[in-house]
């Protein structure tokens, strides 16, 4: 089958839902404690943000494109009203970045007001939109998130479900299309997260405590309200992580508290399969994942590494800021010092999640520079998270040499990337995947360093899996865009 993404789709992006209790002070919007959380997790979406609250009766919309600083200011944030909200932050392909496609989606529907915010990206959207079609229901994006937003509000053709029985629409979808979503899904009074069955993408609970009883928290401290979000980064000094929403948990959240609605059960003898590129890159150091930091895995990697791959050197670097823990690893396995090579532009954006190749490579200049005191002179070990289409590992390997580096040596704190990722990460073809077109010597010598390593497969989920916990006590990765070993299998044509 052809492994090209033919339409603009939703990928790796940030949501955010938060919920008053009782306690809620009726002098507060609910709006400035999602606006927060946004922030934190802008890394996952620089494209669009959006936010949605209501206060039982009105729904208030501010949506735009760019930056969650550049979006909401305080004028519109008065507009947000409410004591209940959900929020997204947004990357996407190129195709897609336009203002019809920022989320939350918003619809009114015979059984009440819907707004809805994803992370992910349906297996299987193409024969879901046929089915969506096929009811009679016009799509004015080619977003899998305004698809489920249309499938949840529409009748099983069976008939079982009929009024207002949002759970069971939940469920129903859930069933459709197992995979990959995490879900936001607010009505009226309540909020529901969802997470799919093989918990591919993050999900996150947590409690919003009083400002003046963050410090002294207990279990008789009131709680003012809940939040669910993307990472547990979001949650600050006003937000107790509590645990990971469990894959294919349906949590209801309203007034009165939270409740596990159900869990939909995976298909039999599947695992569990959460995004390993989580650890990889995408989510921020101090995030926590099956109970660990993301820190302390991209450390173990680094340690991982220097066991598989070592190399003679003065001084082991980074390519900052998800490259440093994967250094500082390999620094103390290797007894080779750890000095910082690069100096970074907090300002340019991720390179990564930049829509074409020469606004990447264009960031690479913009972003980095090398000190020069670390580099002169010096063999050194350059860390990196991961290579995808090798457009700024070169440049950077140039900077250093241009310092005066007399020897560069590449250590990739991951396997090679080979496969593109049908589930929300933007690796689309195989034919970007630089390796697939080069082997280790000449990818070495294409983007001049003195040698390149990868981690293994299996060096990765030792890493991973050495420490991980989850509340079920089952673990399981997808590993799919480094071994091709999909977990729901290779989504066929029709339905991609």
């Amino acid at each position: 089958m052809s492994q090209k993404v033919t339409s603009g789709l939703t990928h790796e992006c940030g949501v955010f839902g938060a919920i008053g209790t009782e306690f809620w002070p009726s002098d507060v919007d609910i709006s400035q404690i999602i606006l927060i959380g946004l922030e934190a997790l802008q890394h996952r979406g620089q494209e669009s943000s959006g936010i949605v609250t209501t206060n039982g009766t009105n729904f208030n919309i501010q949506k735009g494109m760019g930056l969650v600083r550049n979006i909401f200011n305080n004028e519109n944030m008065k507009k947000l009203t409410g004591s209940m909200g959900i929020g997204h932050t947004r990357y996407s392909t190129s195709a897609a970045s336009e203002q019809v496609n920022c989320q939350p989606f918003f619809v009114h529907s015979i059984h009440g007001s819907l707004a809805v915010a994803h992370n992910g990206e349906l297996v299987n959207k193409n024969g879901l939109r046929k089915m969506v079609l096929g009811r009679g229901v016009g799509l004015s994006t080619h977003s899998d998130s305004e698809l489920i937003t249309q499938a949840l509000c529409l009748n099983p053709p069976e008939g079982e479900i009929n009024g207002p029985n949002w759970p069971a629409r939940i469920k129903h979808l859930m069933q459709l299309s197992p995979l990959s979503y995490s879900l936001v899904v607010m009505l009226k009074d309540r909020i529901y997260a969802v997470r799919d069955p093989y918990g591919n993408r993050p999900l996150c609970l947590g409690k919003i405590l009083p400002l003046d009883r963050i410090n002294g928290f207990s279990n008789n401290c009131p709680v003012e309200g809940w939040a669910v979000a993307s990472e547990s980064c979001a949650f600050l000094t006003h937000i107790k992580y509590v645990r990971e929403v469990l894959p294919g948990e349906i949590i209801e959240m309203t007034k009165g508290g939270i409740r596990t609605i159900d869990v939909i059960d995976r298909p039999e003898g599947k695992s569990p399969a959460f995004c390993i590129f989580e650890y990889v890159y995408f989510a921020r150091p101090n995030s926590v994942f099956e109970g660990q930091e993301v820190y302390s895995v991209r450390a173990q990697c680094g340690i991982q590494l220097a066991i598989e791959k070592p190399v003679s050197a003065d001084i082991v670097g980074s390519v900052p800021e998800s490259g440093n823990a994967a250094a500082h690893g390999f620094a103390k396995q290797s007894n080779i010092p750890f000095g910082e090579l690069l100096t970074k532009n907090t300002y340019v954006g991720r390179s990564f999640i930049q829509p074409t190749n020469r606004l990447r490579q264009r960031n690479v200049s913009l972003k980095f520079s090398p000190i020069g005191v670390n580099v002169a002179g010096k063999r050194v070990i350059l860390i990196d998270d991961s290579i995808v289409r090798g457009n700024t590992i070169g440049p950077i390997i140039k900077l250093l040499r241009n310092a005066g580096a007399i020897e560069v040596h590449i250590r990739v704190a991951s396997p090679p990337l080979q496969y593109p990722c049908y589930m929300g990460i933007n690796i689309p073809t195989k034919e970007e995947l630089i390796a697939n077109s080069l082997d280790l010597m000449d990818l070495a010598s294409h983007i001049g360093a003195d040698s390149l390593e990868y981690l293994s497969v299996e060096g990765l989920v030792k890493a991973v899996q050495r420490n991980a916990k989850s509340e079920n006590n089952k673990i399981g990765h997808c590993t799919a865009c480094l071994t091709g070993n999909y977990p729901g299998g290779v989504p066929c044509e029709d339905e991609w």
